[in-house]
């Protein structure tokens, strides 16, 4: 029997039971793999970023700061702002947590991640990103960085995780999209004003590692654990 796009049913079935099975396998593996990376803190930014960028030279000195400071440091394991977090965190002798994608252009792994894991799917990795996060640092980036720092303040806002820090870096570069939803989304209806507060925005290292610690502190975040109710 064949649906109405002219496939066989029995074999669409078949497809789908594996592909079910191959998302699960790779929630097995993050899980299996990220255990016990605790505390640690998840940097986004765009893989176009280039060594000499400023903001390349940012990224990779906030990761060694908080890689000093006992944090694991997870990024998207491509290039651009996602290598210099990962080499930063290589250089403050953390673990450096590189969390690859499958793509066409663009993503290759990085080279200074000390675990590295390759996922197909792009929710399986933006869950196993957020998971193991104590906070989140979003430097500037396109459409990808955009999604997943919507998403990771969409997480606060509903209450599905702890309203972790999650800190814009480089006020030059997010002003506009701050003005944005205050000045149409708020008041448009479509924010409350207590979801801008969700977020705090930096433009020195030291600001981003003094964030960190203080929740931390606040938290009771010991060794490499997080004890919060």
């Amino acid at each position: 029997m064949r649906n109405n796009r002219g496939y066989e049913i029995n074999d669409l079935a078949k497809e789908e039971s594996w592909r079910l099975l191959r998302i699960m396998g790779e929630f097995v593996t993050g899980f299996d793999k990220l255990a016990g990376v605790e505390p640690a803190v998840t940097i986004y930014g765009s893989a176009r970023s280039k060594p000499e960028h400023k903001y390349y030279a940012k990224a990779e000195e906030i990761a060694n700061l908080l890689g000093e400071r006992g944090f694991s440091i997870i990024t998207g394991g491509g290039g651009g702002i996602m290598e210099a977090a990962n080499k930063g965190a290589t250089a403050g002798k953390s673990e450096s947590i590189g969390l690859n994608i499958e793509l066409p252009d663009e993503q290759a792994p990085n080279t200074h991640t000390s675990q590295s894991i390759t996922f197909d799917h792009f929710f399986v990795r933006k869950v196993m990103l957020v998971k193991y996060a104590t906070a989140f640092v979003i430097m500037p980036g396109g459409l990808g960085t955009l999604d997943e720092l919507t998403e990771v303040l969409t997480l606060i806002q509903t209450h599905k995780i702890k309203p972790f820090p999650v800190i814009l870096f480089g006020s030059e570069y997010w002003s506009g999209f701050l003005g944005w939803l205050r000045d149409t989304t708020l008041t448009s209806g479509f924010i409350s004003a207590g979801d801008l507060g969700l977020v705090r925005i930096c433009d020195e290292p030291s600001e981003v590692i003094k964030i960190v610690e203080n929740w931390c502190s606040k938290q009771k975040v010991i060794g490499r654990k997080v004890l919060i109710k």
